[in-house]
């Protein structure tokens, strides 16, 4: 199921405050004279760093400086509970939401199921009434439906919408069967068949960059003007996040380069206001006599990797 992605920016003051949170507690512990927990924020406010270096290294689609801010509130719980056995058990939401915020549904469910019984181990937790594993459970609950229902909604919408969710184009599922249906129809009636691949490198930076609007100012640039330089029946779609497939059937192998001579030049005349001039890499791709439809799709997957590492 598809998974709601945190935007860049918003992740980085998530990062920012937690440090500004962490130095304020050494702080405060250090005024205090309270040396024996100074160790602890010390230690967490290096790891927080080491989370936001990492974070603004890496981008959206690394987990690891999650799991290190999701670690650090864990320590900061655990230290709380360890040095402090009076402190309310209300506590012991903030890493079950911290982790519901980081981590994907599925991982999230399975760290507070396997974490949870490991906190009544604390002689504080311990002694708690029996209402807080009630506590525990409803806010495990409360928090994971409304990501169930996101992501069965989105997985529904995907099996009857046709279109991708971002863009005017078909889904990876419809477009695979599309281009089944006209690589059949071609080896059948012994016409050609000609794929140009697109990729867009300013894709994989402008969400984190600029945001969910500039990608979607993108999406919609590429697919407007390649849908009105294409025939009715030739088919746009989607292959992955930053890679789009133009099937053009009963098209040889010159015709295709035309077109994608026509398309090079459309689209680099176009410039949007955040991401500049738009920026196409493309390729075509012809299916061999011999070879079947499997190892077709693995060609175009393969000239998509190709473009987006040159």
């Amino acid at each position: 199921m598809t998974e709601y992605h945190i935007p860049k920016r918003l992740m980085t003051l998530a990062y920012a405050s937690s440090i500004a949170l962490m130095i304020g507690y050494a702080l405060w512990l250090y005024a205090m004279g309270d040396y024996r927990d100074l160790l602890v924020p010390t230690f967490m406010t290096l790891l927080l760093l080491s989370a936001l270096l990492m974070h603004i290294g890496q981008g959206l689609e690394s987990y690891l400086p999650r799991i290190v801010l999701l670690c650090c509130t864990y320590l900061v719980v655990l230290s709380a509970y360890y040095h402090h056995p009076d402190v309310s058990s209300i506590w012991l939401g903030l890493p079950i939401t911290a982790a519901f915020l980081l981590l994907p549904l599925w991982a999230a469910v399975l760290t507070n199921v396997t974490v949870g019984p490991l906190w009544w181990l604390l002689p504080s937790v311990a002694a708690a009434p029996n209402a807080i594993i009630v506590g525990y459970a409803a806010l495990t609950l409360l928090l994971a439906l409304p990501r169930w229902e996101h992501a069965r909604r989105r997985a529904l919408l995907r099996a009857t919408d046709p279109n991708d969710s971002d863009c005017n184009a078909f889904h990876i599922d419809t477009l695979k069967e599309r281009l089944n249906s006209e690589f059949q129809r071609a080896a059948m009636l012994n016409q050609q068949l000609a794929v140009l691949v697109l990729h867009l490198p300013q894709l994989d930076m402008a969400e984190e960059q600029f945001g969910h609007r500039a990608l979607k100012a993108l999406l919609g640039a590429l697919c407007s003007e390649v849908n009105s330089r294409c025939r009715d029946h030739d088919v746009l779609g989607r292959a992955d996040n930053a890679t789009f497939w133009l099937v053009l059937p009963d098209t040889s192998e010159s015709g295709a380069l035309l077109v994608r001579e026509r398309l090079q030049r459309a689209l680099s005349e176009r410039v949007l206001v955040e991401t500049g001039q738009l920026e196409a890499r493309i390729a075509a791709c012809l299916p061999s006599r011999a070879e079947g439809f499997e190892r077709y799709i693995k060609r175009l997957e393969a000239r998509g990797s190709s473009l987006s590492n040159v």
